[in-house]
């Protein structure tokens, strides 16, 4: 399945379901308007949007995800790197650290989670 670029909206309004599913759409609707101040129509019209895009189905006004919260977040984060950073992981962390050092700690932590991708 081909994943696409969440907005954040969509991303938080996946959050609350990955932390109540399976969720009814009632309690969805009580979720959103708690948490975004929404109507009931904005969040069918969101529900409708993500059902579209393949990230949640709606069966019998029980709404469930399709898809993980890693599995989003490393699409996400790989799109990210690849339009900001030209790809470049490095070019990223360097941009991430922006100049701040690491612990002794961390730095074993990276190194080991880089040696467990290696080919």
């Amino acid at each position: 399945m081909e994943l696409y670029r969440l907005g954040a909206m969509e991303y938080r309004f996946l959050s609350i379901i990955w932390e109540n599913e399976p969720v009814s759409s009632t309690k969805l609707v009580a979720l959103c308007n708690e948490a975004f101040g929404w109507k009931k129509s904005t969040t069918y019209t969101m529900l409708k949007r993500l059902q579209e895009k393949g990230y949640v189905k709606n069966v019998d006004a029980m709404v469930t995800s399709l898809i993980e919260r890693s599995e989003v977040l490393s699409n996400e984060s790989e799109a990210f790197v690849s339009e900001t950073f030209s790809g470049s992981l490095p070019g990223f962390l360097t941009a991430f650290f922006g100049g701040r050092k690491i612990t002794e700690e961390e730095a074993k932590e990276l190194k080991d989670l880089i040696d467990s991708y290696k080919e």
